[in-house]
């Protein structure tokens, strides 16, 4: 696959449909889950610790889903799904970056909100410094993330780390000790 340093929303869209990086690889996931609409630039080199970054964004727009239930007359983006949003980047990194296997979010050591996206904000912004990548035995990497509204980091996330695992299988309710994850 040629790496390329941006991706549009229907590219992002293809990858989650294992377009790109085939079907027993590391998929983005689909609309409503997919927190973001582009990814402005990626690279492996970069970044607070010359290791990588990412910078993405997701538009805003009222009529999302989470803003509907979340909470009643007081709508709120769950700062979970912008958590989800750094770990999707994460293992996106991961398969752009040559691993192969399928992506899984494995922790983070420090999260802090020092702020709320809301139905009248156009957009928020992701900024991601990957801090340590390994290959072998597995593809991981390790990052530490911001999300901004308006140009405010409202989100700070320290240690976000995702894995990319090649023997992951789904028994579909038969026998969940077949589950090796």
């Amino acid at each position: 696959m040629d790496k390329k340093s941006s991706y549009s929303k229907q590219e992002l869209l293809d990858i989650g449909l294992g377009k790109v990086f085939g079907e027993k690889n590391g998929k983005l996931p689909l609309p409503p889950m997919l927190m973001l609409d582009r990814i402005l630039h990626i690279s492996d080199k970069g970044g607070k610790y010359d290791k990588g970054e990412i910078k993405a964004e997701m538009d805003i727009d009222p009529s999302n889903w989470f803003f509907q239930c979340h909470f009643k007359n007081d709508p709120v983006m769950p700062g979970c799904l912008g958590l989800d949003g750094f770990w999707q980047l994460i293992g996106f990194f991961l398969s752009w970056a040559g691993g192969e296997g399928r992506g899984r979010a494995l922790g983070v050591q420090d999260m802090k909100f020092k702020g709320q996206v809301r139905p009248y904000h156009d957009k928020i912004s992701y900024k991601i410094d990957i801090k340590k990548l390994i290959t072998r035995p597995v593809y991981m990497a390790w990052g530490d993330a911001e999300l901004k509204v308006k140009n405010r980091v409202i989100y700070f996330a320290k240690n976000l780390q995702v894995g990319l695992f090649k023997n992951l299988t789904y028994d579909f309710g038969g026998d969940p000790a077949l589950d090796t994850f």
